[in-house]
């Protein structure tokens, strides 16, 4: 889906400034999917569009990490045919919660709205082992690595996008004295 990130520039999804992403680095861009997931047809058509990366896969149902993920995840199981289920942080680690399991024939893709380290897909895979679920993929709308994320199952993206990220003792925005604004989900 070439157009994606038209829709981000359009909606004003796509910012500029001085970022501390949920992955504790910082960027001087920030991808805001929510701005563009609120539309239910641009919602519909991104999941459509990466369930079709996915879809070799044969997954049964789709995990996502809550918050970021619970609303494309919906949507690409929902395009795929299955369940959709989330994890969510208790005690500052992802779990399945609300009567959600797995079971181990279950194929699980593990989806995303913006994958920069991989450390939340990651966690989420791990959620998804731990209870006995056999991770076949993972996929996000965007993957702000460039590509450079590394997974132990196939990893699918709508788009890859190099924004510079960096420690926050390396941060030439730090140095600068620019503000840093914390728009992520994790807290």
């Amino acid at each position: 889906m070439s157009d994606v990130l038209n829709v981000f520039r359009e909606l004003g999804a796509l910012h500029e400034g001085h970022f501390r992403l949920s992955s504790g680095l910082h960027s001087s861009g920030y991808l805001q999917c929510a701005l563009v997931l609120q539309h239910p047809e641009h919602a519909e058509a991104i999941g459509r569009a990466l369930a079709e990366l996915l879809r070799d896969l044969q997954p049964t149902v789709v995990l996502s990490p809550a918050l970021g993920g619970l609303i494309i995840g919906h949507e690409v199981a929902r395009a795929l045919g299955v369940r959709a289920i989330f994890a969510e942080r208790q005690d500052s680690s992802l779990t399945l919660r609300r009567g959600f399991s797995l079971a181990q024939a279950d194929r699980v893709v593990v989806i995303e709205d913006v994958v920069t380290t991989g450390g939340s897909t990651r966690e989420t895979i791990g959620v998804a082992r731990r209870i006995g679920g056999t991770v076949v993929g993972a996929g996000s709308i965007i993957d702000r690595s460039g590509g450079t994320t590394a997974l132990d199952v196939p990893f699918r993206a709508l788009v890859a996008l190099s924004l510079p990220v960096y420690d926050q003792a390396t941060c030439p925005l730090c140095a600068a004295g620019t503000p840093v604004t914390k728009p992520g989900s994790r807290v």
